[in-house]
């Protein structure tokens, strides 16, 4: 492993760009690289905000039955979903990034713990190369956030059911765009996951097919939840959709 580090010891241009380093104004391929790396960074922001918000619902918002449980299928599928949608997002710089760390594990063993260079990063040189990045990503930013919103407050209203009813008794879910699907925490997942194909401009096909196995299984969930209703609720709103308005 020795004779892959050379002195002084390259750096990944991934870490170059995050640390403000002068290869990235030199070479047009660098900073390419580097555009792909901080776009990588701005969509795993992203998701980061949305699953920390999943998490603060599940502890907070929704009020779990005792007996609840999953199946172990949609467990492990749950499990591998949320392992891959992060991978797909950053699957760009994917290889770039394992080679950096490949390089520096190799100069931590060649080197030691002592040699190996500090590397100190502020606040605004991290924060700055965000806000260059293209109109798309904020329009991908705002599509998401309206998505984000309004799936916090379906989740709100679907966990006030449960306080709202006895434990055996189901109700039919009124308010935001409940009025106009059955599913609407479902649809404005697929808005989330819209977000990112739009903060990349189409340009990505692995975030397209994380895309489409979204809007595929939930749309499956949404047509079984749909018909459940419906046979449920004899007095169920005929306006309705499943999770697409006037499509689904």
């Amino acid at each position: 492993m020795v004779p892959l580090v050379v002195e002084p010891f390259s750096y990944s241009t991934i870490t170059s760009f995050l640390t403000g380093g002068s290869t990235i104004r030199t070479d047009t391929h660098k900073l390419r690289q580097g555009y792909v790396a901080w776009q990588a960074v701005f969509l795993l922001l992203m998701m980061e905000v949305h699953v920390l918000r999943r998490l603060y619902e599940t502890i907070h918002v929704f009020n779990y039955s005792p007996s609840a449980r999953m199946h172990a299928v949609g467990y492990l599928t749950g499990l591998f979903f949320y392992v891959g949608a992060p991978l797909s997002l950053c699957g760009g710089c994917a290889v770039e990034v394992f080679n950096f760390l490949a390089n520096l594990v190799t100069e931590f063993i060649v080197k030691g713990k002592n040699q190996m260079q500090v590397t100190e990063l502020e606040f605004w040189q991290v924060v700055n190369p965000l806000f260059k990045l293209g109109w798309k990503h904020w329009i991908g930013a705002a599509v998401f956030l309206w998505g984000w919103i309004h799936q916090h407050q379906c989740h709100k209203i679907l966990g006030s059911l449960r306080h709202s009813r006895q434990a055996d008794e189901y109700v039919i879910p009124h308010g935001d765009w409940f009025e106009i699907v059955s599913s609407p925490h479902y649809l404005s997942e697929i808005v989330i996951y819209a977000s990112f194909v739009v903060a990349t401009g189409g340009s990505n096909l692995t975030i397209w097919l994380l895309f489409v196995f979204v809007v595929a299984n939930l749309s499956f969930a949404a047509v079984e939840t749909h018909g459940w209703y419906r046979q449920k609720f004899e007095d169920y709103p005929s306006s309705r959709f499943a999770i697409i308005p006037f499509i689904l």
